[in-house]
């Protein structure tokens, strides 16, 4: 039986449909739109799950699903152990989005990253504490702040709605997924000049682990061509 995951809602699991429609690949289910799980006609073994974006990289890394429709960014974020055991096959043109740092508007000198450092010393100097970054990425956030040299910054973890963070109190700037910047420009923050983390867009992933699986590439070859 081979194991699909396809995201649960929102644009990429739309965008995800239509590349097996495309493809006369037809998905049904037996409860309708909410059901979690489907099948495509005339493939008996094919499994269809539909699962969160995020738990789909997590569940091709331990080889319980063979093929996933996921994010760049959400791959990139996830442990590296977990990085190692899956392929991209293909990269779509859908689900284009980049994680950036944003900042307060009303922080006028600071427009680089090498100023974000500057001031995270004077954080540190003055009020005896670490600028917080509110942010769904740990990960790439950390890893990119640090080679920039940045090293003075305490991570929050976002829940929710991640630009609202610095105005309530909970941090003092984000890092965030963006696909045009506007959600950022509404709620009064900017992208830094130099602060792209990382440039995303919906991939086709493998588990290497189960690559031999039999009919795999039969199935592998329709989607990704």
């Amino acid at each position: 039986m081979i194991k699909i995951g396809i995201p649960s809602k929102g644009r990429l699991r739309k965008d995800t449909l239509k590349v097996f429609s495309k493809k006369k690949l037809k998905i049904l289910s037996e409860r309708g739109e909410r059901d979690l799980f489907g099948f495509i006609k005339g493939y008996k073994n094919i499994k269809i799950t539909y699962l969160h974006a995020r738990e789909i990289v997590e569940r091709l890394g331990d080889g319980s699903l063979d093929i996933g429709f996921s994010g760049y960014d959400l791959l990139k974020e996830s442990e590296i152990n977990i990085q190692n055991k899956i392929i991209v096959k293909k990269r779509y043109n859908f689900g284009n989005a980049t994680l950036v740092i944003a900042i307060p508007n009303d922080w006028i000198d600071v427009q680089t990253i090498a100023d974000l450092e500057e001031i995270a010393f004077e954080f540190k100097d003055k009020k005896k504490s670490r600028i917080r970054v509110a942010t769904k990425y740990p990960n790439l956030t950390r890893e990119f702040l640090f080679s920039k040299g940045v090293t003075q910054f305490k991570l929050v973890k976002s829940l929710g709605a991640t630009e609202i963070y610095p105005f309530t109190g909970s941090s003092e700037i984000i890092t965030d997924i963006t696909s045009t910047g506007e959600t950022l420009k509404a709620n009064n923050l900017r992208i830094l000049k130099d602060g792209e983390i990382l440039k995303s867009q919906a991939c086709l992933m493998i588990s290497k682990k189960n690559q031999k699986i039999k009919g795999l590439e039969r199935i592998l070859s329709k989607l990704s061509r």
